[in-house]
C-alpha cells in the first residue's frame, strides 16, 4: 500500500469563474463532461464555471453542481492516463465527486442530486438566520466547549474538523457570533464568522437532510469499485446503502476531514492528488501532514506538472 494514492475532492469555496475552461477545450472527455451536465440539469451550468457572472456562480444551487462537474472532468482526463487512485474521499459536497470516481453513483445522477442538495440546503434556513465563523489555532475539543457555552438554547456545533488549526462553526448567527467572540477570548489565533449563506453541516439543515434523503432513495447506488472515506465517520465505505446513508447523514453532520485525513495516512497513503478547482485541500494537508505530498488536477498545466511529478 505505501506507494497508494489517494484522490481528493473538493466542496464548496473552491469555485472560482473560468474553472474548468482550459481543460475542457484541451481535452474532448472533459468537455463532454460538460456538455452531460448542462443536458442533465437543462441549464448550462458550463457557461457558469466558464464565465461566471460570479454572484451566479455564488448561488448554492450552482455552485454545487459546478464544482462537482470541474472536479468529474479533470477526474476522467487523469484516469485516461491512467492515474488510478487505491483510495477516494471528498469534502462535504466533494463526497459525491468521490462516488462518481469510485463507481457508486453515475454523474449525471450526482450532478442532479447535489443541485437539489444545493437548493435544499439554502432554502432549510431564511437568509440570515443562520451563518458559520472558522477558528484557527484552537483543538477540537476547546472549540466544542465554546460552542457549547455560546449556544444559549440556540444551535451553535462544529461544522468542519478541517485540520489541527482550523475548526468552523455552525449554527444560529447569534450564538455563532458569540463564540467566535469567546474563542477570542480564550486564546484562539484568530476567529472570523465567514461569508456564508448558509449553516451548512448543523442541525439547522435537518429540513434540507430530510428532503435529500428521498432524492437519494430514489438512486441507484452501486458498490463502490474503491473505499470512499465518509465525512461523518471518516472510515472507508464500501458498500452502497452506507455510501447512501453517509451521504445523508452528512447534511447535519461534521465534515470530519481531519481524522479522514489520518486515516488515509494511517493506510500508508504517500501522495494525494486534488483533483478539480483550487488548491483548499493541498492546504489543508499542509497543516495536518506536511511530510505527504498532495499535488493538483484543475488544468492543462497542473495535469502536466503532476504527471510529470509522478514519473508518467
Amino acid at each position: 500500500m505505501t506507494s497508494s494514492i489517494a484522490f481528493l475532492f473538493p466542496g464548496q469555496g473552491s469555485q472560482s469563474v473560468g474553472m474548468g475552461k482550459d481543460i475542457a477545450e484541451k481535452y474532448p472527455v472533459a468537455k463532454q463532461t460538460f456538455e452531460e451536465a448542462d443536458d442533465a440539469l437543462g441549464l448550462a451550468i458550463s457557461q457558469i464555471c466558464f464565465n461566471g457572472p460570479e454572484d451566479a456562480l455564488r448561488l448554492t444551487e450552482n455552485t454545487q453542481p459546478a464544482i462537482l462537474t470541474v472536479s468529474v472532468a479533470a477526474w476522467r482526463v487523469l484516469d485516461q492516463h491512467g492515474i488510478k487512485p487505491a483510495l477516494a474521499a471528498g469534502h462535504s459536497l466533494g463526497e459525491y465527486s468521490a462516488h462518481v470516481a469510485a463507481g457508486t453513483l453515475s454523474f449525471t445522477d450526482a450532478v442532479r442530486a447535489v443541485r437539489n442538495r444545493g437548493r435544499y440546503m439554502q432554502e432549510a434556513v431564511p437568509v440570515g438566520t443562520g451563518s458559520m465563523a472558522a477558528i484557527l489555532g484552537m483543538n477540537p475539543d476547546a472549540v466544542a466547549a465554546v460552542c457549547a457555552d455560546a449556544a444559549q438554547g440556540k444551535i451553535c456545533e462544529p461544522a468542519n474538523i478541517n485540520s489541527p488549526e482550523q475548526i468552523v462553526i455552525s449554527g444560529h448567527t447569534a450564538a455563532v457570533e458569540r463564540a467566535a467572540k469567546l474563542a477570542d477570548e480564550r486564546g484562539a489565533k484568530r476567529a472570523k464568522v465567514l461569508p456564508v449563506s448558509a449553516p451548512f453541516h448543523c442541525s439547522l439543515m435537518k429540513p434540507a437532510q430530510e428532503r435529500l434523503a428521498v432524492d437519494l432513495q430514489a438512486l441507484t447506488f452501486s458498490i463502490p469499485k474503491l473505499p470512499v472515506i465518509c465525512n461523518v465517520d471518516a472510515v472507508a465505505v464500501t458498500v452502497a446503502d452506507a455510501a447512501r446513508e453517509a451521504l445523508v447523514r452528512q447534511v447535519t453532520g461534521s465534515v470530519k476531514w481531519n481524522q479522514s485525513m489520518q486515516w488515509l495516512i494511517a493506510q500508508g497513503v504517500q501522495t494525494f492528488i486534488e483533483v478539480g478547482p483550487g488548491k483548499v485541500l493541498c492546504g489543508l494537508m499542509r497543516q495536518i501532514d506536511r511530510s505527504k505530498k498532495c499535488l493538483n488536477v484543475e488544468d492543462d498545466a497542473s495535469l502536466k506538472k503532476t504527471l510529470e511529478l509522478l514519473g508518467r
